[in-house]
């Protein structure tokens, strides 16, 4: 890793959140970051635009794999100064969340000049992991 590395705060992130039209449509807001556990917590609301089918109150499957894939990129960017490309993502759903706020915890795995790898779980209002996810971001400088 790079020794000119600038690491990101709560309110730089939440910055990056809310200056992209989609996560900002998402509503998330992180709740806490930590640079030397390299973990981020950020709580998403329930939105009816959200729902898997009209008026069933359950969360489709792509908003979840959405949130994932950003508070990742987040934990690893947080410890870079920016946002990544992803290079590779993966979920597991594990059960549905139905009518349900949602907490996503970011871990970085490993942070590499060239790529970074996140552990993401999400959890629902109860504390149930309905989630898992790992993605790998490219680390190195921009061209």
């Amino acid at each position: 890793m790079s020794t000119a590395t600038t690491t990101l705060s709560v309110e730089q992130v939440q910055q990056a959140f809310d200056n992209s039209t989609f996560i900002a449509w998402l509503g998330m807001r992180v709740t806490s970051l930590d640079h030397d556990a390299q973990t981020i917590d950020v709580h998403i609301p329930f939105q009816n635009a959200f729902e898997r089918g009209a008026g069933t109150r359950q969360w489709h499957g792509g908003p979840l794999a959405a949130i994932i894939d950003t508070v990742g990129d987040f934990a690893v960017g947080m410890l870079v100064g920016r946002g990544l490309p992803t290079v590779n993502f993966r979920v597991d759903y594990l059960r549905p969340a139905i009518d349900t706020d949602l907490r996503a915890v970011a871990r970085v795995r490993r942070l590499g000049k060239s790529i970074g790898v996140a552990d993401v779980d999400l959890f629902n209002a109860q504390d149930a992991l309905v989630a898992i996810g790992r993605a790998s971001y490219a680390t190195l400088p921009p061209a």
